[in-house]
């Protein structure tokens, strides 16, 4: 299918000048190291000044991580936002595909919302866990009130809300600032999306530099963590994995749903016809690298070639079906290592935060993805943000589970959107 087809891919492609590539193996073998070398140290009785130091090492690379976010948010937010107007003007398909969308983030961000919190009751974050909050300023982490948070949707100054990274009123204004992007003369709306372009590649690159360091950055914290929990980081860490996979469990199973119930298939015919998609997913990773293969099972459920043609393309370059479960899970797990409990209104501001944002993890590593969309949620809802530095570095196991639960929900919202076009043109 042409790009002049599909609103979204011509637009994320010109990102692709930009590979970034964070050095799992290495920055899991340096999570891992430097937890056993602070659990030693601390055993021996390592002198002060190692701890200092490490603290000073890893402080300085967290800080480089959280520099890059508000304005690489910014840049991606608005062109992923600008591409599901586009979208959306394309046609009935493309409105049906993003109706469907936007339920599966919001109603993946209500579940875990409601079931994060449950299953930390049921099963406690291990002790010694709280050590991941080494890093954590001491005025950091203070959920608003519900007034406070009313007040706190609108800025008068987007300059120094960006400094105080107050992440509600700028995702305020920077979905307004997309949608009046639209509105625009084509010659202006171009130079304004150049400048986003260009301006997300520079913070790319950036963070590409910061992540290629990660190794050291890692160890050093880890190394702070090992020497004030000891053993207890390992189940920490443990527990944290099988807690937010959990959650996007939930969206592997929703997708089944939308494919029998929105899609009228059969529950044995759609597992069968996307298993194949599913083995690639797990073995790369990546929902482009999955999107042949989805294409296949589109083709073996027997939906319109013009249909997986339009929507499985689109739903790679806009669509993270498990982006708001997995995201809100882990920012409830952060909350639960600080000891804070989230007020209603906070929660459905993270749930309509978290489901926004998701846009701005377009054709992105998981990597640069998880601490790109995190991290906005975190600051939004007042929960810190420190720990996801050391979190990055296990990404990899539940990053299975977020390209599974992707590539399986967007072979069945393409069946559920084939079902509907069917259906309208028999009526019609």
């Amino acid at each position: 299918m042409q790009d002049k087809d599909n609103p979204g891919s011509a637009e994320a492609g010109r990102f692709a000048l930009v590979s970034i590539r964070l050095p799992v193996a290495l920055t899991f073998a340096a999570l891992i190291t430097g937890l056993v070398a602070g659990i030693a140290g601390a055993a021996l009785g390592a002198p002060a000044w190692a701890s200092e130091l490490a603290a000073l090492i890893g402080g300085l690379w967290l800080r480089a991580l959280q520099m890059t976010i508000i304005p690489l948010v910014a840049a991606l937010l608005v062109l992923g936002l600008v591409q599901m107007i586009l979208a959306a003007r394309v046609g009935t398909v493309a409105r049906r595909m993003l109706l469907i969308m936007i339920a599966v983030q919001l109603g993946g961000g209500a579940f875990t919302s409601l079931a994060m919190p449950a299953l930390l009751d049921a099963f406690p974050v291990p002790e010694g866990a709280g050590a991941f909050l080494a890093q954590t300023p001491a005025n950091v982490g203070v959920v608003p009130g519900v007034l406070d948070f009313m007040a706190s949707l609108v800025s008068p100054n987007i300059f120094a809300a960006a400094a105080e990274t107050a992440m509600l009123p700028l995702t305020l204004f920077f979905v307004m600032f997309a949608v009046a992007i639209t509105r625009l003369p084509a010659d202006q709306s171009d130079r304004l999306l150049g400048f986003f372009h260009a301006l997300g590649n520079v913070m790319l690159l950036i963070i590409g530099w910061v992540l290629a360091i990660a190794p050291v950055g890692v160890f050093a914290l880890a190394f702070g963590v090992g020497v004030q929990s000891g053993g207890g980081a390992f189940a920490a860490l443990g527990h944290y994995v099988l807690s937010v996979t959990a959650m996007g469990t939930f969206i592997l199973v929703l997708a089944y749903a939308i494919a029998a119930g929105l899609g009228r298939t059969g529950l044995i015919r759609f597992a069968g016809a996307v298993l194949p998609a599913q083995a690639v997913a797990l073995s790369t990773q990546s929902s482009l690298a999955s999107l042949p293969a989805m294409l296949d099972s589109a083709g073996r459920l027997g939906l319109k070639v013009s249909t997986a043609e339009f929507v499985l393309p689109l739903a790679v370059v806009i669509f993270r079906a498990t982006s708001s479960a997995m995201n809100l899970a882990v920012v409830y797990y952060i909350a639960a290592l600080a000891g804070i409990e989230v007020p209603f209104a906070i929660a459905v501001a993270g749930i309509l935060i978290a489901s926004i944002i998701s846009l701005s993890a377009v054709s992105l590593p998981g990597s640069i993805s998880f601490v790109v969309s995190i991290g906005p949620i975190a600051l939004a809802m007042g929960i810190p943000v420190e720990p996801l530095a050391l979190l990055v570095a296990v990404e990899m196991l539940p990053d299975l589970m977020r390209t599974l639960g992707n590539v399986t929900m967007n072979v069945a919202v393409t069946s559920a959107v084939d079902r509907a076009v069917s259906e309208s043109h028999q009526a019609a």
